[in-house]
């Protein structure tokens, strides 16, 4: 059979005895939906438990997920490039965090592990993971986020006012004793019955609530076990590769002009 495209070079640490921290950077080229190629990073760190993926999309925004496997937390920064014919700075900043849940990814101590054969190779995800659609309706305060997780204080640099989570999943978080004062509950239709979807909204003025979507186009999100038997016939199993998938995002969330969301118009 054919050899995976990301082999395991070494063998997995014995139950109960941790290896030693790793760090590892892989670079994957991966081609977006309108069939451009484009190169993804993959970082991986275990002393510190996280994972970062980075990369550009067609649009030419640039895009990052990290996974703060100790603290449950996922990142997800989109920067992206500004319309400067129509008053917006060079960039904005957005970042979105959300609970990592178990399985989601694959352990940061296996991705620091992956050695990537025939570099070249252009991947596409084995398998795609339904679109997940999430109403942000909380706003985090920049100051205090790292008692949230510490990689906000640098993934979040550029968009300090422009941090967004769930209450769903703060309250998953102050049950694990996060403080609850770096949180704020942004404003709903609820609240304001004239409040429109961007894209609605005519007054480029007007809060409305914005819509921005993202994909990961392809990360490590299970291992892969090989079966063997050994002279006596006992049969054991271990990590022989990894299977990849793809997954979308879109996040609704409350602007307080439309002026920060023009890419949400109807064409």
């Amino acid at each position: 059979p054919a050899l995976p495209a990301l082999l395991w070079l070494a063998l997995a640490p014995l139950p109960g005895a941790p290896g030693p921290a790793a760090r590892a950077e892989l670079r994957v080229r991966v081609r977006l939906p309108g069939g451009q190629v484009t190169e993804e990073s993959l970082q991986a760190d275990s002393g510190s438990d996280c994972i970062s993926l980075e990369l550009r999309t067609a649009d030419g925004a640039l895009v990052t997920l990290t996974a703060d496997f100790r603290q449950e937390v996922k990142i997800f920064r989109a920067l992206i490039l500004g319309e400067l014919e129509r008053g917006q700075s060079q960039f904005q900043a957005l970042c979105f965090v959300t609970r990592l849940h178990h399985n989601e990814i694959i352990p940061s101590e296996s991705m620091a592990k992956l050695r990537q054969k025939n570099p070249r190779t252009v991947r596409q995800a084995e398998e795609v993971r339904g679109l997940e659609h999430l109403s942000m309706d909380v706003a985090v305060n920049f100051s205090k986020g790292a008692q949230l997780s510490s990689h906000i204080h640098n993934v979040c640099a550029e968009a300090k006012e422009a941090i967004y989570t769930r209450e769903e999943d703060v309250k998953f978080w102050l049950e694990k004793g996060v403080d609850g004062s770096m949180f704020e509950v942004l404003p709903q239709t609820s609240d304001l019955p004239d409040l429109q979807r961007c894209k609605l909204c005519a007054d480029r003025w007007k809060p409305c609530i914005c819509s921005y979507s993202l994909s990961i186009e392809w990360y490590p999100c299970m291992l892969k076990y090989c079966k063997s038997r050994d002279a006596g016939g006992k049969v054991s199993s271990y990590k022989c590769g990894i299977r990849s998938c793809q997954k979308g995002y879109t996040f609704d969330y409350y602007v307080p002009q439309k002026q920060l969301c023009l890419w949400d118009e109807e064409t």
